[in-house]
């Protein structure tokens, strides 16, 4: 039988053959309690699951998918069969069908501990034993078994047997039964990856969501919020639900189309791998959006936005699906934008696009320069490329194009096509050209001609101004040069912005702007031809398409001198979005951009883009800085984040995000003692709240230069044992300097698979710090050694965080690049999925050691 890997030839072949009436899904999931069973197996629940399904070519065999450790009984139409001769521990190979068929699987299913499936968590705050399910791509075949591709539709019915004292919740409504057993409403026709399970002794709150429609009908829509016990004291379910009521209102008076799922639950759940999960009626989320101590309010516009984006696939991605993952942008790219529309649309973030173009598309524009690089609409070969096609491209450029789209088509008729689409489409699947079809019909437009620029193209367009000026001072001719990569050389149609900028007293303000429609490698803004000249010129103002935005020497030298008195955000966003892409293409030394983050940054207004800054400035020194100037730029740093730390506004968010940064970025023994002074108390810095989250991001550097020991952390956690706590403390222990403690850490993570996925990604935090590149150097061999087998012998999300975490990137030099290349010439078979990560941190190093020679030669 074929392994585990579904391709797309099998899962288009199998849709010819099947169509699917209906799943019943049993689960005795007591066993999640208690001792582990005696013996070397996993820990496992039975499922027992019957599947009704419809045969195009009787007689004809086909398979069902399931990742089990056993099946116990089978019986198809009637007939029992031998597990043993037709499971070969991923596929039920199903021979002779009739063209109605009957399948019933009892299975014992394994609990996750990667989360992938049916994840099982132990609070080691009080005990408790918390589950929730996470399947996408392909994960509920752990669970039950099924037809696990997303256009295999089908209505589901669960049951669910819990121990004594649990609540369980499900697509569907649901309620406990004098026997025992939770039962839930059967659901609407949906893809296997988005039906879900949440079950233990979660905290739950509830409110009710209600719309009154023109034609006088109302919706109710039941509205639930829950997270593990231990974390209820700091459950803010009351903002969830205003942002979830304002979302529904949003999406309803734009949609024309009810949601359709009757309920709506959000979890907030141990151990997630991802942000958060569209499951319909029954979203979950990582409970990392319960803030137990205070953060900015970037933390809440980013809770808001996942949870819009969520809610926006409920009818992208669930009410209509695509029909294999080639298409998986038809739902991420769309809810990528949705959820940034929305927010500014219906909530109080009316600065999402700020954020949506510092942050997201930074994002979209690293992804779309690896090698790895693909068109929007993806070739996706089988359910490894779907893995990794979760990246920058699908959702941040696609959402990108789709903001570019707007701009094109306009609101009205792309609101006009997405309604269109959802009537036309309810509970079937899609492709790419079912949306061209409604796109055409609303707006007149070649929507064929957008697609193959847009969509199935790679690579991204630089734009640069080209000015000249006649002798009064006034521009005679601005046009915008487009370039392409020589890997990707497609120029494309942007529709664009272009603004000037000058000095008013202080300030530097807009004075000119004209749209314009760039085509070809040179356009001549005509509407900008006697304007008086600028100090700056912004190319992609206001950010309506997708472009890496170059300057001219002259708007360069004003924002070295003057980017903080751009007065509005999102242009200053903008500039410095476009300084950072300078300084990742080798254009720009990192020491000039980290000097702009030292003069400039103190003067941000919008703490996302504050943030950004900083974490910007921290990979500019431990990547792009030429090594014999890392020292001092630390120091750098260092000193100006105690600056603004001191000078910021007590108690403010400013105020804490500098803190934060200086814990990063201390090294000094001034200024690690000042960090063990704030967290001893000895030392104090008017209005910051030391809360506990900020003594672990204290404690961190402390534990990473030698001043915390092991007795330190331990006694940390013991302030704060808890989950989140238990995490921070494995991060800690890591990343001390020991080549003892690197050892162990290694171990925990490449020979065993003891650690949760939770703390294989705090271990491999720990362990990789920028100040330790001589203790971790002997692990470029021990690296390439081990991935091949890592990633054949462990789930696809720990082989990914293992592959990725622990690439010796801090190793920038040329001897690594050649280990790098060596492995990938001598492995040209491995895995292809494997070969991206490993091509991509590649990428990564090369670019780092441009970097590196451009501002080297700055100081030269």
């Amino acid at each position: 039988m074929p392994g585990e890997n579904l391709s797309r030839d099998e899962a288009r072949r199998r849709a010819e053959l099947v169509s699917v009436d209906g799943y019943e899904v049993a689960l005795d999931l007591r066993s999640a309690v208690g001792e582990a069973p005696q013996g070397a197996g996993p820990r496992t629940f039975r499922s027992v699951t019957t599947i009704r399904f419809r045969c195009a070519e009787p007689g004809t065999p086909t398979f069902a998918d399931l990742l089990a450790p056993a099946v116990t009984a089978l019986t198809l139409n009637g007939e029992k069969l031998d597990p043993a001769a037709v499971f070969d521990g991923s596929r039920i190979a199903l021979d002779g069908l009739a063209a109605e068929n009957v399948l019933v699987v009892d299975a014992q299913c394994a609990y996750s501990r990667t989360g992938e499936g049916l994840h099982r968590f132990v609070d080691p705050e009080d005990g408790e034993v918390y589950l929730y399910t996470q399947y996408e791509p392909a994960d509920a075949r752990r669970v039950f078994v099924n037809f696990e591709q997303p256009d295999l539709k089908a209505p589901f019915r669960f049951e669910v047997t819990a121990p004594a004292g649990w609540s369980v919740w499900s697509n569907g409504e649901g309620a406990l039964g004098e026997d025992g057993v939770w039962r839930f409403a059967e659901t609407k026709p949906i893809s296997t990856y988005i039906t879900a399970i949440v079950a233990g002794p979660y905290h739950y709150e509830t409110d009710v969501y209600t719309r009154t429609f023109d034609d006088g009908s109302t919706l109710k829509i039941p509205l639930g919020a829950m997270c593990r016990k231990g974390l209820a004291r700091h459950f803010d379910a009351d903002d969830i639900f205003l942002v979830t009521k304002q979302g529904l209102d949003f999406f309803h008076d734009h949609f024309d189309y009810p949601y359709p799922f009757g309920k709506y639950d959000q979890a907030f759940v141990p151990e997630y791998n991802i942000g958060a999960m569209e499951n319909p009626g029954c979203v979950t989320f990582r409970e990392e959006f319960i803030f137990r101590g205070k953060v900015t309010q970037a933390s809440y516009e980013r809770r808001a936005n996942v949870i819009l984006h969520e809610m926006a696939h409920m009818w992208f991605g669930d009410l209509v699906t695509m029909v294999w993952w080639d298409d998986l942008w038809l739902k991420e790219s769309f809810a990528d934008f949705m959820g940034s529309f929305s927010m500014v649309g219906a909530t109080r973030f009316t600065n999402g696009w700020i954020t949506f173009a510092n942050n997201r598309k930074s994002w979209a524009y690293r992804a779309d320069q690896l090698p790895s690089t693909h068109p929007i609409t993806a070739d996706i070969r089988d359910l490894e490329d779907a893995k990794l096609n979760f990246d920058g491209i699908t959702y941040a450029k696609g959402a990108s194009v789709l903001k570019q789209l707007v701009a094109y088509v306009g609101q009205d008729a792309f609101l006009e096509g997405a309604r269109r689409y959802f009537k036309r489409h309810a509970y079937g699947n899609t492709r790419l050209g079912d949306l061209l079809t409604v796109l055409e019909e609303t707006s007149g437009r070649d929507m064929a001609a957008w697609s193959r620029s847009w969509l199935e193209t790679a690579g991204v367009n630089s734009l640069t101004p080209v000015v000249t000026y006649d002798a009064g001072d006034r521009i005679t001719e601005l046009a915008v040069v487009q370039e392409a990569a020589a890997s990707h050389p497609e120029l494309r149609p942007h529709r664009v912005a272009v603004g000037l900028y000058r000095r008013q007293d202080t300030d530097l303000v807009r004075y000119a702007r004209a749209e314009v429609d760039v085509a070809g490698p040179r356009t001549v803004v005509e509407g900008l031809t006697g304007a008086e000249k600028p100090e700056l010129i912004l190319v992609n103002d206001e950010d309506l398409t997708y472009c890496k935005i170059r300057f001219d020497e002259g708007s360069l030298a004003t924002l070295r001198a003057h980017l903080g008195d751009i007065t509005d955000p999102l242009p200053r966003a903008l500039c410095w979005s476009a300084l950072w892409n300078l300084t990742r293409d080798a254009l720009m030394p990192a020491r000039d951009f980290i000097d702009l983050v030292l003069r400039f940054a103190g003067r941000e207004s919008d703490i996302g883009v504050l943030q950004m800054l900083h974490a910007w400035a921290r990979s500019a020194l431990e990547h792009y800085a030429a090594p014999a100037w890392r020292e001092e730029g630390g120091r750098l740093l260092a000193e100006g984040a105690l600056r603004e730390l001191r000078l910021a506004e007590p108690g403010s968010q400013h105020q804490l995000t500098w803190a934060r940064f200086f814990a990063a970025t201390a090294t000094s023994a001034a200024d690690l003692q000042l960090l063990q002074g704030l967290l001893e108390g000895t030392a104090r810095i008017d209005g910051l709240v030391v809360d506990q989250e900020l003594r672990w991001a204290f404690l961190l550097p402390l534990a990473a230069h030698g001043v915390a020991d092991e007795s330190v952390i331990e006694a940390e956690l013991a302030r704060d044992d808890t989950a989140s706590g238990k995490r921070h403390q494995v991060r800690c222990l890591a990343a001390r300097p020991s080549a003892a403690v690197k050892a162990q850490a290694w171990a925990q993570v490449v020979e065993s698979d003891s650690l949760s996925n939770a703390l294989v990604e705090a271990t491999i935090s720990g362990f990789v710090q920028p100040g330790q590149r001589e203790l971790l150097a002997p692990y470029v061999s021990k690296y390439f050694d081990a991935i091949e087998r890592v990633w054949a012998e462990r789930s696809i999300q720990i082989g990914m965080d293992v592959v990725k975490g622990l690439f010796p990137s801090l190793q920038d030099d040329e001897s690594t690049l050649a280990a790098t290349d060596e492995w990938l010439a001598s492995h040209a078979d491995a895995p292809p999925a494997l070969r991206r990560l490993v091509l991509e941190a590649r990428d990564d190093l090369a670019r780092a050691l441009r970097a590196q020679a451009c501002d080297g030669g700055a100081g030269a």
